[in-house]
């Protein structure tokens, strides 16, 4: 039987620095460069030393007490069981594919990003209903390829016009979260993609913006894709139905239904990727939905790769306290009783085992807990190994800037919270080693 993680400790005290480092990363509402000590009225810690003491859920023993010996047991059984719990007590239950979810392409191929690109645009439909939401998919794919490329399908906080400098793009709208009404989309520095360097390796780069599948605010349930799949009297999705994450994470794997009808993309070979929230829809998208051939999350901290039963940084009782509406209302229910949780992140970061994951973080990003989300995947490392991938191999959490890449990856930025210029190298780097090996 592999080795069982029964407890989870911290294993040193990081020795952070009183400076904080400028950074480009995105900044969230809700994120500040310092580190706030009590949010929503609820206390934070950042004391190595106050973490506690916890035992997380064992990846290896199945509801009924079976002992999982063997990677059938663990992909026919326990890895079911798993997502099933994430589903119900985290994330929420959602639906299938849409008998109605149809596409409309409006740009087949115009050469674009100076005669580098194929530019494709293409409208997901997601229901036939009236009022229902779609979403624009932009995709780039390398000029002079010869045949199906590997593709990373980025989500975004912003629409496409603003997420990439190409004047062919149809100009899109984002939603005022204080207004909860649409308005044009303005550029900024944050967020944008640099898409020639994964075009020189061969490999296409898709984005589309998440506010198209749901918004991101309390009242927006009217809005989105979930209003329109309540059932008859209902007005809230259920306690363990979707809430917004899985919203988006159900748009991905939509996204997703289109690719693997573009002739141009090998749909073998999909990676995605987001940050923040982002990341935790990233997450859960790969644990929902095996047909992504490799995830990178940056930042996803709380409710994404950082254990939630280590106390440190932002926590339960935070994330459902002020954004509840992302979560199965379920979720709620562990804020003061975090032990009784069925999950924890090395559950969820399994679950995408054996495929490759790269966690991504940064050293000054300390809401988020980015020695959580290591130790997160030190835990679910036995996973990998019981599928016969590579595990990080050490219980020593790297310096920033030394990364980690087995199948499954961790790396650390100097810096604060979201994904940051010096990041995008190293993800291309983890897709040229597992998604173009001969490369």
């Amino acid at each position: 039987m592999p080795p069982c993680h029964r407890r989870a400790r911290a294993a040193s005290t990081l020795a952070w620095s009183a400076l904080l480092l400028a950074s480009a990363a995105t900044v969230l509402p809700g994120q500040t460069p310092a580190p706030p000590t009590v949010v929503a009225g609820i206390p934070v810690n950042y004391d190595e030393a106050l973490t506690g003491t916890y035992t997380l859920p064992d990846l290896f023993v199945l509801a009924d007490g079976t002992a999982v010996r063997d990677a059938t047991t663990w992909t026919t059984s326990r890895r079911p069981e798993i997502v099933r719990l994430l589903e119900h007590q985290q994330f929420g239950r959602s639906p299938g594919r849409p008998a109605d979810l149809r596409f409309e392409i409006f740009d087949k191929g115009t050469p674009a990003l100076n005669g580098i690109a194929l530019r494709r645009q293409v409208t997901i439909v997601f229901s036939s209903a009236p009022g229902a939401p779609t979403a624009d998919l932009l995709i780039y794919l390398p000029a002079n390829a010869r045949g199906p490329v590997p593709l990373l399908l980025n989500i975004s906080f912003s629409a496409n016009s603003a997420v990439v400098d190409d004047p062919g793009i149809r100009p899109g709208t984002v939603w005022d979260r204080e207004k909860n009404v649409r308005v044009p989309a303005t550029p900024r520095p944050q967020g944008r993609l640099d898409i020639a360097p994964f075009l020189a390796q061969g490999i296409g780069v898709a984005t589309m913006y998440y506010g198209d599948i749901e918004p991101d605010f309390a009242a927006g349930l009217p809005l989105g894709i979930r209003k329109h799949f309540l059932k008859p009297g209902q007005t809230q999705p259920a306690a363990d139905e979707w809430g917004t994450i899985a919203a988006w994470a159900w748009g991905l794997s939509r996204a997703m239904d289109y690719l693997e009808t573009d002739t141009a993309v090998d749909a073998h070979r999909v990676a995605i990727v987001g940050v923040s929230r982002l990341g935790k829809t990233v997450l859960w998208a790969g644990a929902r939905d095996t047909r992504f051939a490799m995830v990178i999350a940056s930042c996803s901290g709380e409710s994404g790769a950082a254990l939630s039963r280590r106390t440190y940084g932002e926590t339960v009782k935070h994330m459902t306290a002020r954004y509840g509406y992302q979560f199965a209302a379920n979720y709620a229910h562990y804020g003061d009783r975090i032990d009784t949780l069925p999950v924890d992140a090395h559950m969820l970061v399994a679950s995408i085992a054996p495929r490759p994951l790269l966690l991504q973080t940064g050293d000054k990003d300390f809401w988020s807990d980015p020695r959580g989300e290591f130790l997160a995947a030190v835990a679910a490392g036995p996973v990998y190994t019981l599928l016969g991938k590579g595990a990080l191999g050490t219980n020593e959490m790297p310096a920033a800037g030394i990364p980690i890449f087995q199948t499954i990856g961790y790396v650390m930025h100097e810096g604060g919270h979201g994904t940051i210029a010096s990041d995008w190298p190293l993800f291309l780097q983890f897709m040229r080693m597992h998604l173009l090996p001969d490369r």
